[in-house]
């Protein structure tokens, strides 16, 4: 059920604007082809290409780490929006929680490499779905505290490295490359604004995708390395094809709906969803009625960073014209749906 707001409310007019001053990614160099991918999984090339979505997928070497892209991706964004580290004074990461350590902050390492000596930082974990809650967070907070004007959101994944490739339970995570991608938001800045978002949850399948052992149920040990138990399994893959198939289109219309509400917009212009598959994507483009919107089927599923990566691919290619209206839309196992608006270009008069 879509959920009322009060009368005339919109958080697009809540306090002054904010807007995305810079853009970057960094993905790896290697290139691994569908048909790579095929001799992997045992699926046919052509099927990954049309079914699954993927042309070629990046994939990260052994010694480059989660906090390596997002601290490249951190570098290109802020070269791009013109500021230097020490302007930045909040970091937020929210990507992949397969880090370089476990029970560790990525966020505040990001942050050092980057020189950010007094900047706030913290990490957002909601798997696919940490881009669109990320941004609203930078944005609630930078109005809500005077002392903040300029945020840093970065999202990295190196989740490649979790999945069996031979385990056809998790089918659905062969999509995944590495990369990363970053977004630097401003306070007072009338360009590309970061408006309403929202977001929602299903919790019922909260179990049915998981890496079994390495957390405090299963803690790691040589028999549980030895079992493979700390790659990605799908014991509930029945339950939640059903709910999913049931729920997740209706989902997405829902959060994209609200957020645009939120935002006092009536239309997408242009979609930058979560990576999919292909049939899914263009029926999703086709409900919401999107003029446009990125496919990332060269670069495969990057896990939080899929929707920074395309507002910069996009923007490179001349895919974004001023006065789109942009929608950022993810979904993330466990299972969260959400959506942010980004009005591109300079602010209209509205």
């Amino acid at each position: 059920m879509t959920r009322a707001e009060p009368p005339g409310w919109s958080s697009a007019a809540a306090g002054p604007p904010t807007g995305i001053a810079g853009l970057g990614m960094w993905v790896p160099p290697r290139v691994v082809p569908a048909e790579e991918l095929a001799d992997e999984t045992s699926i046919p090339a052509a099927v990954l290409r049309e079914k699954f979505g993927i042309n070629q997928v990046r994939r990260a070497a052994e010694d480059c780490h989660v906090s390596d892209m997002a601290t490249l991706a951190g570098q290109a964004a802020l070269a791009d929006a013109g500021l230097a580290a020490a302007d930045i004074d909040l970091v937020i990461y929210c990507g992949s929680e397969f880090k370089d350590y476990i029970v560790w902050s990525a966020a505040a390492h990001i942050a050092h490499r980057l020189g950010c000596p007094r900047a706030q930082v913290f990490e957002i974990y909601a798997l696919c779905a940490g881009t669109p809650i990320a941004l609203r967070a930078a944005r609630d907070m930078l109005l809500a505290e005077p002392d903040l004007r300029t945020a840093l959101v970065v999202a990295a994944s190196k989740e490649s490295a979790l999945v069996d490739r031979r385990n056809q339970r998790s089918r659905f995570m062969f999509n995944f490359g590495d990369g990363a991608g970053a977004a630097v938001i401003q306070r007072g800045l009338g360009r590309n604004r970061v408006l309403g978002s929202a977001s929602l949850s299903d919790g019922s399948m909260s179990m049915d995708a998981i890496m079994p052992a390495g957390g405090s149920v299963q803690p790691a040990s040589a028999a549980t390395v030895a079992a493979g138990l700390h790659l990605f399994d799908v014991p509930g893959l029945e339950h939640m094809r059903e709910r999913l198939d049931a729920g997740s289109m209706a989902n997405f219309h829902q959060v994209v709906s609200d957020a645009l509400r939120r935002s006092g917009r009536r239309r997408v212009d242009f979609l930058a969803p979560v990576h999919m598959k292909r049939s899914m994507f263009a029926s999703l483009q086709k409900i919401l009625g999107a003029d446009r919107g990125y496919y990332l089927e060269d670069y495969g599923h990057m896990q939080a960073a899929d929707q920074l990566v395309i507002l910069e691919r996009a923007r490179e290619e001349g895919l974004l014209h001023a006065g789109d209206t942009v929608v950022l839309a993810a979904a993330g196992v466990g299972y969260t749906w959400a959506a942010t608006v980004v009005a591109w270009g300079e602010a209209e008069e509205e």
